[in-house]
């Protein structure tokens, strides 16, 4: 019987490994460029670390499993509580602001479906330490850069919004219980207009906050862009909110103007439905999503002020987002966008006969210590047949090695993309031309 993988789990064979190691090799070159510093934690830690952040239910979303030391253990589900302890044992040693990104593989016990498998890669960036917007708008605008960066240019859009802005806006109406509110938030766009309204009703909204928030979900549609959000955020503020919400009103102006400054104006929205479903958020949440609206959240993450404090560490600002390697790829492929695969090979040796073999070597050798990609045909296949290999692998060029050139010291280079060939000195230069 052929063995399978498990369900919920994949394999990526070439090209395709190769590609989604391309895709994230630029996600770290965008995060290093903007200044964050890479993280590397366990791939199993204590499930207790898990619990203090997401409460006893979360066993039955993770990998469990019993040590033989007789611990219970988690493979890793997420990254922040590992990062909030990594943060904690080095608080007051470690400057601040703190920027660390972390590119991890992740294990979920969850029903498997487009966009979201058991395991999964995972690459978080998070700011600690900054209290104010720039931390927002620096994670949004160094997520857009990496978005850009892996092909996804004109493909998203950034959705924003503040907890405790909805939260408030529901306490101004009646609702006595918030997570079934937010949750009649977050599944607006999935509901029936009169199930909507059952759901709010159901949280303790009053009829007049039920058309309230039915007018005002409708007003923003897909998204109030950053251009109009003014005069919607003044009609929120002008029904008497507390403190916190108008507050995170404030919050929400600074962040569309800044990210108007950075030149981000044209991909961010206000949506009032973006609540996000950790309890943690404190204030600013926001997502990206695809411009089409035919794929799930390609990232989520927002503020976090009280993580490192609720494992021990101490009163710290934070703010982060996480992006899915699954739901990414959708995007990629559906748009023609997905990477090749392994970069192109510059060049590949051909020999006319096998009594070239330890020339061959010798100059394939010589092209890597050269930091040249370099490869050969250790089959020993026919002239032709080595040549469509070359093209197979995209090599730039091709060195042909034969016993009439060798005699006078030359090799031929044919140039594969043109077919031009040239003669150039068997000790010549090894780099690319």
């Amino acid at each position: 019987m052929p063995f399978t993988t498990l369900r919920g789990f994949r394999d990526y064979a070439p090209p395709d490994a190769g590609a989604r190691s391309e895709l994230f090799r630029r996600m770290r070159r965008v995060a290093r460029r903007a200044g964050f510093q890479e993280l590397e934690t366990p791939s199993v830690e204590s499930l207790e670390l898990f619990e203090a952040k997401s409460g006893e239910e979360i066993g039955e979303q993770v990998w469990t499993f019993v040590d033989k030391g007789n611990r219970k253990v988690a493979l890793l589900a997420e990254t922040t509580p590992s990062l909030a302890r990594v943060f904690v044992d080095r608080a007051k040693a470690e400057p601040l602001p703190v920027k660390w990104f972390t590119y991890s593989k992740l294990w979920r016990y969850e029903e498997p479906q487009a966009g979201r498998t058991r395991e999964f890669s995972q690459f978080n960036l998070d700011i600690l330490g900054v209290a104010g917007v720039e931390a927002e708008v620096e994670l949004l605008q160094t997520a857009a850069q990496l978005m850009d960066e892996v092909g996804a240019t004109g493909l998203y859009a950034f959705r924003l919004n503040d907890r405790a802005l909805a939260e408030g806006i529901g306490q101004r109406f009646g609702a006595k219980d918030g997570l079934r509110y937010f949750r009649a938030l977050d599944r607006w766009r999935k509901t029936s207009g009169g199930e909507f309204a059952d759901a709010l009703t159901a949280s303790g909204v009053s009829s007049e906050g039920v058309e309230f928030l039915r007018a005002h979900l409708d007003r923003a549609g897909d998204g109030v862009p950053a251009a109009s959000v003014a005069p919607v955020l003044d009609e929120l503020l002008a029904l008497g909110l507390g403190e916190a919400a108008t507050a995170g009103v404030a919050r929400l102006r600074e962040i569309f103007e800044l990210l108007g400054t950075v030149g981000l104006a044209d991909r961010a929205v206000y949506d009032p439905t973006i609540v996000r479903g950790f309890e943690y958020y404190t204030s600013s949440v926001f997502e990206a999503f695809d411009r089409e609206g035919d794929l799930r959240s390609l990232f989520g993450g927002g503020r976090y002020d009280h993580l490192v404090e609720l494992f021990g560490g101490p009163p710290t600002p934070a703010c982060g987002l996480a992006i899915g390697d699954q739901t990414l790829e959708l995007l990629l492929r559906k748009n023609r966008r997905w990477p090749e695969g392994e970069p192109a090979l510059d060049t590949y040796v051909v020999s006319t006969g096998p009594e070239m073999r330890s020339v061959v070597l010798e100059l394939v050798a010589k092209l890597r210590r050269a930091g040249v990609s370099a490869d050969f045909d250790p089959m020993r296949r026919s002239l032709s047949r080595q040549l469509r290999e070359a093209s197979r692998r995209r090599a730039r060029r091709a060195w042909i090695v034969g016993p009439q050139e060798l005699a006078r010291g030359q090799i031929v280079e044919r140039d594969l993309a043109t077919g031009q060939q040239t003669e150039i000195p068997r000790d010549g230069p090894a780099g690319p031309a």
